[in-house]
Order: structure tokens, then C-alpha cells, then sequence
């Protein structure tokens, strides 16, 4: 598909007030403890697509409900995409976004697995903006909270045959949020799935689409059962190499100092906090390898002591220790158990930078305000 270059300055966006946001005392009270992803922002953005029109219509406007045809492709053949960032309130009362521009680029990659339109970048950042200016007072009041944004496609035309659909709606919603894991803890325990992969060599892995996360909700569900946080996932062809949770990816810290994570050879999605660690521990003059790691070797050099931390990243839980491993076969403790030393220090320079509290020396953030 051609890009179609569209209309991206604030002033060409249609804006339609809501017309009965949520009181300000309520929606204060929500704000006290918002949990993650259950309490969404009054307005939404929302931008269409067809074959020979392009990108039209922007609007941002009251959240409202979706109305699709029943034949609408995404329902039949999942031609669906999303993106996942965080917008925060700066230390002078600022907003600013983290690297929206890599997350624009994952989102036209993974429109291009899925036979789906490019976005241009300005159009996807412009439609963020939009939204995070139109709901600024959503923002919560618990510690370390944000609001999360959603972007995603998904393809509306009506019909049955098997072809990539001639129209889509692009939308963002917005969402205020707190910690990610409902625990308490200072490490999660992840459940290791020998039974179900995540992705294939060929397959959706590395695309961000809804069909990659609806494969994990069953060995999900065990993890929650037996009483971990987290499931892992081992790869399709040989069910022995680490690949990602069902929603981050994972780091390895050597007592010598280096760092081992996944390579991302398709299977793997290419996290953007997994990339913006690569590059602040190789600030720290650390040595990041990017290579195949096996389960039995995660498990004799947490044994032995030559692994001393394990990782876990994303946009929704940022950085979080791991610090319990289960599987069939038996557990295994990293370390003492709770947050090592570099995954607290890594989550508080990130965490600083996202936050303006601290030097941006990569040029990651953006301010919106």
C-alpha cells in the first residue's frame, strides 16, 4: 500500500466537547487509586482510512462506543494492531511523551505484517497529543502514576473474501494508571509455559496485533492459578531458548557485570523500554549481549550464583525484578529472591528520564506542554 501523507497540525483536527465529561469530584476520587486499564479518560481520537482517500477525517471527541457491521474484516480475520505508550506530568507541571516516534515506527511495522496501512509519524504523534491535551486533568494522583495511552487500528469494511480490507479506523484511548502488578512484592514469579509457544519463525511474533496476546491468555491463566505473576515462553522449534513474558521482555545480569537478553530474529516483539535499557547499561559501560539463552541455563547459573538478577521490561510495568521461576520441573530462586542493585538503579535513571527529573541525553523525550 502507497502512504498517503495526511493532515497532521492541531488546527485541522476536528474537536467535538463532550457533552457531560464526569464531575471533577469523581473523577478526582477515581484518581486516587486507579488501578491499570480499568478506568478510562473522557475523549478519544478516532481517524479513517480507504483505499483511494487515504488518511481523513481526525476528530477527537467524546470516548464512545465502536459501531461495526458484522461482516467488518477485523471480526473475521483479526486485522488488528495497537501500541502502548505513557504520557507524564513533568516536575514544572509539563506532559511529555518517551519516544513516541519509536513506537509510530512499531506500529507501521506491524501494519505492514498485517497487510494494513502505513500511518505517517507526525499523524500518529499529532493524534496523541490531541488526545493528552484534551484530557490533561486525568491525570492520577497516586505515586508513580501516568496516563497510558492505546492507540490501534482495526480493519471495518464488510466483507467475507480473504484479502486485506479497503478501509480502517484508527483510534487512541487513554487510560489512568498505577502500578501494573496487582502484587505488592518486590519481585514477580514467573511460570515457565512447556506446553503453549507465543510465536513462530514466520509467524506475528514481532508484530504487536491482539492474535500474539490472545495465544497467551491460556498459559496465562495457569501462571495466575499456581500463584505467579508472570508466564514465560520458551521458542516454537525447540522449546528450549527463553523468548519473552506474555507482555515484556526479559534481561539477564552476570555477577561479572554483562547482560544477556533474547536476540529478537522475528519472534520476540522489539520492546522500546527493551531497547532505552540496551542503551543505558551500555552508558553505564556495561557489556549487553544479544544471544540465545536456555531455560537450563537460566536455571544452573541462578543455582550456581553466576546469575544474579533477571529483568523483566515494558511500557506497562516499566522494570520489575524477577525473582521466582517455576515450571514442571521444578523452581529456582534468582539471587536473594527480591530487586537486585542494577534493576533498581536502571528503573530509577529511566524512570527519572521519562519523568524530566533527570539529563536526557538520547533525546527520548518529548514534551507536549
Amino acid at each position: 500500500m502507497a502512504t498517503v501523507t495526511a493532515p497532521t497540525t492541531e488546527t485541522e483536527f476536528t474537536r467535538i466537547p463532550h457533552p457531560a465529561p464526569i464531575a471533577d469530584a469523581a473523577r478526582r476520587e477515581a484518581l486516587a487509586d486507579p488501578g491499570f486499564g480499568k478506568l478510562f479518560s473522557d475523549h478519544m481520537v478516532s481517524i479513517g482510512w480507504s483505499d483511494g482517500q487515504g488518511w481523513h477525517s481526525p476528530t477527537v471527541g467524546p470516548r464512545a462506543p465502536v459501531t461495526l457491521d458484522p461482516a467488518a474484516a477485523v471480526l473475521h480475520y483479526a486485522q488488528e494492531i495497537f501500541e502502548g505508550l505513557k504520557a507524564y506530568e513533568l516536575a514544572d507541571g509539563g506532559i511529555a511523551l518517551f519516544r513516541p516516534e519509536a513506537n509510530a515506527a512499531r506500529f507501521n511495522n506491524s501494519a505492514a505484517r498485517l497487510a494494513m496501512p502505513n500511518m505517517p509519524e507526525d499523524l500518529f504523534v499529532a493524534a496523541i497529543r490531541e488526545l493528552v491535551l484534551a484530557d490533561r486533568d486525568w491525570f492520577p494522583s497516586v505515586q508513580g502514576g501516568s496516563l497510558y495511552l492505546r492507540p490501534f487500528m482495526f480493519a471495518t469494511e464488510a466483507f467475507l473474501g480473504v484479502r486485506p480490507a479497503k478501509e480502517y479506523k484508527f483510534l487512541v484511548i487513554a487510560s489512568p494508571v498505577g502500578n501494573y502488578f496487582k502484587s505488592d512484592g518486590p519481585a514477580v514469579s514467573i511460570w515457565v509455559s512447556e506446553d503453549y509457544t507465543r510465536a513462530a519463525p514466520g509467524g506475528t511474533g514481532a508484530a504487536k496485533c491482539g492474535g500474539n496476546y490472545a495465544a497467551s491468555l491460556v498459559p496465562m491463566g495457569e501462571a495466575l492459578a499456581k500463584g505467579h505473576d508472570q508466564v514465560v515462553f520458551l521458542d516454537a522449534a525447540e522449546r528450549k531458548w527463553i523468548e519473552e513474558l506474555g507482555g515484556m521482555n526479559l534481561f539477564f545480569v552476570f555477577a561479572d557485570g554483562s547482560i544477556v537478553t533474547p536476540p529478537l530474529g522475528g519472534t520476540i516483539l522489539p520492546g522500546i523500554t527493551r531497547d532505552s535499557l540496551i542503551a543505558l547499561s551500555r552508558d553505564e559501560g556495561l557489556t549487553v549481549r544479544e544471544e540465545r539463552y536456555s531455560l537450563d541455563q537460566w536455571r544452573d547459573d541462578a543455582e550456581s550464583g553466576r546469575l544474579i538478577e533477571t529483568m523483566a521490561c515494558g511500557t506497562a510495568a516499566v522494570v520489575t525484578a524477577v525473582g521466582r521461576v517455576a515450571g514442571k520441573h521444578g523452581e529456582f530462586t534468582i539471587g536473594s529472591g527480591g530487586p537486585g542493585q542494577l534493576t533498581q538503579k536502571l528503573r530509577q535513571r529511566l524512570v527519572a528520564i521519562q519523568r524530566g527529573e533527570a539529563p536526557d541525553p538520547h533525546g527520548w523525550v518529548k514534551r507536549l506542554v
